[in-house]
């Protein structure tokens, strides 16, 4: 998994290429973590690389869109049909913001 990151003003985007899963949702986390300050009113993940998504690498997401709740906006954008399948079957699509 590579982790692109790009910010601009209060907004952070995560560009996510390859597979988030129990190996590399880790890093993800810990990238969140060190950048996801309470300055940033908006964080979008960038999917359009991203091949995979474990369960662990939801529960990510659900961590970050719980911080965005008390901080502004969060919305996940670029996403293939097979990671469209995995968010709509865990119920994701009812929790994020998919665009």
């Amino acid at each position: 998994m590579t982790i692109n990151q790009n910010r601009e003003d209060a907004k952070l985007t995560f560009a996510i290429e390859g597979r988030i899963d129990t190996k590399t949702s880790p890093e993800l986390e810990n990238a969140l973590r060190t950048s996801l300050t309470e300055d940033i009113q908006e964080l979008v993940f960038d999917l359009a690389e991203t091949v995979y998504i474990s369960s662990a690498g939801l529960r990510i997401f659900l961590i970050a869109q719980k911080q965005m709740n008390r901080q502004g906006t969060m919305k996940v954008i670029h996403v293939n049909e097979d990671l469209m399948e995995i968010f709509e079957v865990t119920g994701f699509t009812d929790i994020l913001t998919i665009a």
